[in-house]
């Protein structure tokens, strides 16, 4: 079976505290309890969780959504997003099945990132590691006031932005991400094929503001 990988990116640290790394465990819950009802996305997606704070740590490795569990969260420390950038790289290198002659690898995978500041550790190696890998599309999301979107267009152009990083703004995002997940999950169990973008995904919701 063909899986299709998703990275889920998210800033856990300390201005994270309080109601944003609150809506951000019940998004992800959300989601999973969304994607579960889902019959092409409960045969094929499977999740990561990563989270960066004072360091990078995959908490959840890339796990079916039947299995999935997702562990406690706490909101700590600084944002160590390039650091982030190197791990997820690293887990595909190890966690993605890459096509060969005798067999179909998995699909190419989604990476999802969510932030409210600005990295405090270098970017840029994390930057080039991930740019040698191949995904299908990387988003990230600016969430309040503190982030730097500009920052996040190096990583991907597909950026989008939350005015306030408050528990309406995050469960919006997360529905989209779910809805964004849902919708590749059929599209490569229909066509065979990759998915390549932002424009194959559902519209995001209004709070969503797309960075151009």
């Amino acid at each position: 079976m063909r899986r299709l990988p998703v990275y889920i990116l998210l800033d856990t640290s300390g201005s994270m505290m309080g109601e944003p790394i609150e809506a951000v465990k019940n998004g992800v819950q959300v989601m999973i309890s969304s994607l579960r009802q889902n019959p092409q996305a409960i045969e094929s997606a499977f999740l990561s969780i990563i989270t960066f704070d004072s360091s990078a740590r995959q908490i959840v490795p890339l796990t079916d959504l039947a299995s999935f569990q997702m562990p406690d969260i706490q909101a700590t420390g600084t944002t160590s997003l390039g650091e982030a950038l190197e791990l997820v790289s690293t887990c595909i290198d190890n966690e993605v099945a890459s096509t060969t002659s005798e067999s179909k690898g998995d699909w190419k995978p989604l990476v999802f990132i969510m932030t409210d500041g600005i990295p405090t550790d270098d970017m840029q190696k994390g930057l080039s590691e991930l740019k040698k890998r191949r995904t299908a599309y990387i988003v990230a999301c600016a969430a309040g006031n503190g982030a730097d979107s500009t920052l996040l267009k190096q990583i991907t152009e597909n950026v989008v932005s939350l005015d306030t990083a408050d528990s309406q703004s995050i469960s919006k995002f997360f529905a989209w991400v779910t809805a964004s997940i849902g919708v590749t999950s059929t599209k490569v169990e229909e066509s065979g094929k990759d998915a390549t973008g932002l424009n194959e995904l559902p519209p995001p919701p209004s709070e969503l503001n797309i960075v151009v």
